[in-house]
């Protein structure tokens, strides 16, 4: 009996062991990359560069866990502190990763690539006519950064357009305005923010206090439209700083790591300038990215605006960037963003309160129906309401004359081929007064302030 008592406890020791022997620590398991790197470096026919060998593994690594977590080397890095500044060389597209495929998500305003055409989803397929398959985000980037007028060409796919579609473009200093601004209408501020850099919200104070200047002579701002449409993101502390302008207190933003018990809250600013009494519409698209839906999701939960367009990209994870030494370093996602109310962005995005899809709006007004109504002032002889002076029938006539021209335009226009528009599209600088989604977010604004006057009328 004590010899089976032995033997048992023998083989539960042996056992014990054996298991310990398979799970390996951390050191042992690097050791399958040591013999691996002895084995390329003693056994491959030629010399190879160790250093590139590691930070190969490096990326390799980084490219297991999300598209966001990535090594970055000494160039990169350099780069990626450049865009934080808010001036780059290159040719302004901000650019993604998709399926092995380095896909556009925005083109930046007035850089080589916003003149010269280049779309929101274009997939670039070639850089000076070598296939972009097999290269990384960072190594398409590099490619196609370099000197200050030096030329590029890049061969695109486009959904709907058959074949490679190449640009020849040259690389400028990429001096980004983060700011667009306009009177609309008299009484509507409409301020574009492109991305939340360094100075994002600072330039965005100058507008609106430019804005409400100009519209004092003809009484004053009614609306506000925020255009975050096609803005990839940027700094989070600009996104908390950009909805404090227009919220009063609560919460802008929270975070849930790995203990989804550590949550950190990023509250209003309470203090600085405020922009808290006039309706707001924020407008997306799916180029709206990172810190442009943490704003609106912001604005939003807290009823402070009116979110249209179309729903957002859906980039709603945090990354950190961790200093190796002082050239390399890591950028690691270590979190997910919430809007006030706990909704998650990731790969969600921010819907939209009221949808919008994007249209041309010279195709609306050449679409637009004419009126299937016969009117009383249309039937002869018909009775006025008064009795029209010289001068009223003389600005009646010129009204008319007024409307047979814009007919006679519009119907010039519609003259004009598809391959014409499309060969013109993106050169035309852009004008905010006659987009279509902005003019139905100052249509909604006008709704809004109508309806105010009325409940106030009423109590």
């Amino acid at each position: 009996m004590k010899k089976l008592i032995v033997l048992l406890a023998f083989v539960g020791l042996v056992s014990v062991s054996v298991g310990a022997a398979k799970k390996k620590s951390r050191f042992e398991k690097l050791e399958l990359f040591n013999k691996v790197l002895f084995l390329v470096e003693s056994q491959y026919y030629r010399d190879v560069d160790v250093e590139k060998l590691i930070q190969g593994a490096i990326r390799g690594m980084m490219n297991t866990l999300d598209p966001h977590s990535t090594f970055l080397d000494e160039d990169v890095f350099a780069k990626m502190q450049e865009d934080t500044k808010g001036e780059f060389g290159g040719l302004g597209i901000e650019v993604q990763q998709k399926d092995g495929v380095i896909v556009i998500v925005t083109p930046i305003d007035d850089t080589p690539a916003f003149k010269a055409g280049l779309m929101a989803g274009d997939k670039i397929v070639e850089i000076d006519g070598d296939r972009t398959i097999g290269l990384t985000l960072e190594e398409a980037v590099d490619k196609m950064r370099g000197k200050a007028g030096q030329k590029i060409t890049i061969g695109i796919l486009r959904a709907g357009v058959e074949g490679v579609k190449r640009y020849t473009l040259k690389r400028q200093i990429i001096k980004i305005s983060p700011v667009k601004s306009k009177l609309i209408k008299d009484h509507y501020a409409y301020v574009r923010l492109t991305q939340f850099q360094k100075n994002s919200t600072s330039a965005l104070i100058k507008a609106l206090k430019k804005l409400r200047s100009q519209s004092k002579k003809k009484g004053g701002l009614k609306g506000i439209v925020l255009d975050l449409r096609n803005n990839p993101g940027g700094l989070l502390d600009q996104a908390v700083d950009v909805s404090s302008i227009f919220m009063k207190d609560g919460i802008v933003v929270s975070t849930e790591g790995r203990d989804p018990k550590h949550k950190e809250i990023r509250y209003v600013k309470k203090s600085g300038f405020k922009e808290t009494e006039l309706p707001v519409v924020v407008l997306v698209n799916g180029g709206s990215a990172s810190a442009s839906e943490i704003v609106a999701g912001a604005l939003q939960d807290s009823k402070r605006a009116v979110v249209m367009g179309t729903q957002t990209f859906g980039k709603g994870s945090v990354q950190s960037v961790a200093k190796i030494d002082d050239v390399q370093a890591v950028k690691l996602t270590i979190a997910q963003y919430m809007t006030p109310s706990g909704r998650k962005i990731q790969a969600k995005g921010v819907t939209p309160d009221i949808e919008i899809d994007e249209f041309e709006s010279e195709w609306v007004a050449e679409n637009k129906k004419p009126s299937r109504f016969v009117r009383e002032k249309d039937l002869r002889n018909h009775l006025t309401a008064t009795i029209e002076t010289k001068k009223e029938k003389e600005e009646r006539l010129k009204r008319e004359k007024e409307e047979r021209k814009k007919r006679i335009e519009l119907a010039n226009r519609k003259k004009n081929t598809s391959s014409d528009k499309k060969k013109n599209q993106g050169r035309k600088r852009y004008n905010p007064a006659t987009d279509y989604q902005v003019l139905r977010a100052v249509n909604f604004l006008k709704g809004y302030k109508l309806i105010e006057h009325m409940v106030k009328d009423k109590s």
